[in-house]
């Protein structure tokens, strides 16, 4: 079991600063439009504000793709703007965790600019370079994850330099020791800020093979992420920052896996191995993505879904490890849309996804508008989209053969613009977002969908986020319990148990638009409920059910019950 620390019964809210609050008209959101909307966030019982990049950025990727680490993007406001901030959060015993991406900065960072002068620069190690193959193509076959190859031609040098994400942002080479000091030093800045916590950026992915080989395709799907995935030497990198920063200024730290393994996110965030608190896995968020490919539609597996969640509830239990619990983010078209009912069921089901997740071992991730329900948007053209991944597959999807309108229809359900329209505050212009031009457009459903009408609603989702995060911090069971699934593959039941010396925790949700039964198996019935007393904790429907064996659930019916 790991050692308990204050951030395990905490809940995160992210920030997309560009799309949470406009305060002076411009279209795009801003730091004091955050710092205006603190006494919300400490409303709903939040302690951590994860704030995503407001660095200087030609924002081709939405800042991450960074220009300067230790200087504000005038877009967003001032350094003054984030000290108030700071001092804000403060007041409110609230603290902020930040943004670091490390893995590749943007080509217009003046190390980079240095780098591509001459071969011969002091900054040339800070990227990864190589010279064209025979034939005068690419290095090799590696994707990037934006689409096309992850290699960039520079006709200065007639060197490759190397992009796993857009062309314009470079990866930087950790190989070299110097690199890696000035990793140390900008967090260093931010930490001597009263910066309480990092989120990683893709942080798995800064140590490569160094051999840099072809992918032969032998080890699925091919594109060249098993060279740089969890690479040789990532553990040491991450120990160099804990020793460094980490650990000395007491933070806490979440790094974003991509393409992880469960043994690997065990070691990244088991306190013994001084590396990180707790890593974001995306396992989960794939169970749609026929043949494993993000840009092929197919309806969610259910039970893959279950499975995944499970075994890395107790497999990060049982090494010692801390989940970073989510269903949502800026990347990821919106849960609600995703997996459940966003129209006729939408309350129920936005409640139903909240109790589940929080009912886990982990510290849970609200992303902004997850707690009002706020769908996938509707997109009515290309050209309502901004998201550059998303422009870019448009393109190559016709280019794989795709009628336009069948491209359209993949990059509705899979852009990550679904999660990043403005935040609906209320009815007024804009839902309240802007007094301009937003930077992107506003869910045309903002009227029925806003803060403002749910604050004054007790049955609201807000108000039941804000019931499920206080219960997380009064009840050591969510903290403690150890993980027990039920339902036994179910068809449309998710059901588990979370289980110490003291108590028992039973999560029941009914994934699905039909009224079904569930019966708890005999074994654990008989066991964890002889003589003892349950209680309803939370549920999401009018009707407040005692616990019993065989249980109706209406449709997307999500209970919680503590037994004692």
């Amino acid at each position: 079991m790991v050692e308990q620390d204050w951030w395990q019964k905490s809940t995160v809210y992210q920030v997309y600063p560009k799309s949470f609050k406009d305060t002076n008209g411009s279209g795009t959101g801003d730091i004091k439009g955050l710092t205006m909307k603190l006494d919300y966030l400490h409303d709903l019982g939040i302690n951590i504000v994860w704030l995503q990049p407001v660095y200087i950025s030609p924002q081709n990727d939405n800042g991450y793709d960074v220009a300067d680490y230790c200087r504000i993007n005038p877009e967003f406001g001032t350094m003054e703007d984030f000290d108030e901030l700071m001092n804000e959060l403060d007041k409110r015993g609230m603290v902020l965790m930040l943004d670091i991406v490390v893995n590749h900065s943007s080509t217009e960072h003046a190390w980079f600019k240095q780098a591509r002068q001459s071969k011969v620069s002091p900054y040339r190690d800070y990227y990864i370079w190589k010279d064209p193959a025979a034939d005068g193509g690419v290095p090799n076959n590696w994707q990037s994850k934006f689409g096309g190859s992850a290699w960039q031609y520079d006709e200065l040098t007639g060197q490759y330099f190397l992009t796993l994400f857009d062309k314009t942002q470079a990866d930087l080479n950790w190989e070299n020791e110097q690199v890696r000091k000035e990793v140390v030093d900008l967090l260093r800045f931010w930490a001597e800020k009263g910066v309480k916590g990092f989120r990683m950026d893709v942080i798995n992915l800064i140590s490569k093979d160094q051999s840099f080989p072809e992918d032969d395709g032998s080890v699925s799907p091919g594109d060249g992420r098993r060279f740089y995935t969890d690479g040789p030497r990532v553990h040491e990198f991450i120990r160099e920052m804990y020793d460094q920063v980490f650990g000395p200024y007491h933070l806490v730290t979440v790094g974003e896996m991509s393409s992880t393994t469960l043994a690997h996110c065990v070691r990244y965030s088991n306190p013994e191995e001084n590396e990180l608190s707790m890593t974001f896995n995306f396992h989960h968020l794939k169970v749609d993505y026929l043949n494993g490919q993000k840009w092929e539609l197919m309806p969610y597996d259910f039970e893959e879904l279950k499975r995944l969640l499970s075994e890395w509830q107790i497999g990060m239990n049982k090494g010692g490890g801390w989940n970073a619990l989510f269903f949502n983010n800026h990347d990821q078209p919106r849960a609600l849309s995703r997996f459940t009912n966003d129209t006729i069921f939408r309350s129920e089901s936005a409640k139903l996804l909240a109790t589940t997740l929080h009912g886990l071992q982990g510290t849970p991730y609200v992303y902004q508008g997850e707690e009002i329900g706020m769908p996938n948007p509707v997109w009515n053209d290309i050209n309502e989209l901004r998201d550059i991944e998303s422009k870019n597959m448009y393109r190559i999807l016709q280019e794989q053969g795709k009628k336009p309108d069948e491209a359209l229809d993949i990059i509705r359900e899979r852009s990550r613009d679904n999660s990043r329209t403005p935040m609906q505050w209320d009815t007024t212009v804009n839902a309240g977002f802007t007094s301009g031009t937003p930077w992107i457009k506003v869910d045309e459903r903002y009227p029925e969908i806003n803060v403002q009408s749910q604050l004054e609603d007790i049955d609201s989702i807000y108000n039941h986020y804000k019931k499920l995060i206080a219960l997380r911090k009064e009840l050591p069971i969510f903290t403690e319990g150890m993980y027990e699934r039920l339902d036994e593959c179910h068809p449309q039941v998710y059901a588990y148990a979370r289980i110490n010396e003291q108590e028992t925790l039973i999560v029941m949700s009914n994934f699905s638009d039909q009224d079904v039964s569930f019966s708890i198996p005999d074994e654990f019935w008989n066991e964890r409920m002889d003589s003892k007393v349950s209680e309803l904790l939370i549920g999401n429907t009018m009707h407040t059910p005692e616990l019993a064996q065989d249980t109706p659930l209406s449709p997307y019916a999500s209970y919680m019950w503590i037994i004692r």
